[in-house]
């Protein structure tokens, strides 16, 4: 079975999602902006899911963490809880 780590960014709007990849893009540290920005309880680790495998998260964040670049930011990945932006940190 496949692993993978990954941190997110949950934010309620589209609009604000873009804003925040853009700031990451430009160079932005992911973890100040997902503790600052995020309304996930995950902003306490910088935006950290830790491992975790397939159907473990929501439909739409499965597909992109087992079939995104690792260490690519993706995003928006609208859910049921809001748009997320996502990095997978490891995958195996």
């Amino acid at each position: 079975m496949a692993i993978a780590s990954a941190r997110h960014i949950l934010v309620s709007t589209e609009a604000e999602c873009l804003a925040l990849k853009n700031r990451i893009d430009a160079g932005e540290d992911f973890a100040d902006i997902a503790r600052a920005y995020s309304q996930c309880p995950s902003k306490a680790q910088g935006g950290d899911l830790g491992q975790f495998g397939p159907g473990m998260m929501v439909r739409e964040f499965d597909e992109v963490v087992f079939s995104a670049d690792v260490n690519t930011l993706q995003g928006p990945v609208k859910t049921q809880f809001g748009y997320h932006l996502l990095e997978v940190t490891s995958r195996s």
